[in-house]
């Protein structure tokens, strides 16, 4: 094993059994990661949330803010209104997160010509080699 792979915490994510496995795990989702980046600027509601999401269902947006929450990521916000009024919010560990998704979400803007032609690319040498 590398050393620059040795955790100076202690973590290996790169076996099984280890915590930060399961943390990576979470990350991989898409909608993690893009409630993660939606909520960088500030608090939203989950309408707000929705609309911001294309494509995701209601369903599916309730699992991913309670994992969130659930993680520490997230902090939601009960109204005593009527009807009720919810509100979520990066912690302060999720705002450390946020930044480094950021990150990775303006390179993969960036770069989607690149991969877009490198696509296209993979995909006519396989035509050539179906031919």
């Amino acid at each position: 094993m590398d050393s620059e792979d040795v955790s100076p915490f202690g973590y290996d994510a790169f076996r099984r059994s280890c915590p930060s496995h399961a943390v990576l795990e979470t990350l991989a989702s898409k909608w993690v990661y893009l409630v993660i980046c939606a909520l960088r600027r500030g608090r939203l509601r989950n309408g707000e949330l929705a609309r911001k999401l294309e494509g995701i269902t209601p369903k599916m947006l309730t699992q991913t803010l309670r994992i969130l929450e659930r993680d520490g990521l997230v902090r939601r916000e009960i109204f005593p209104v009527i009807p009720p009024r919810v509100e979520y919010e990066l912690t302060e560990l999720g705002q450390n997160l946020a930044g480094l998704l950021n990150q990775i979400r303006a390179w993969s803007e960036q770069h989607v010509p690149d991969i877009k032609n490198a696509r296209a690319r993979a995909a006519e040498q396989q035509e050539d080699l179906d031919a």
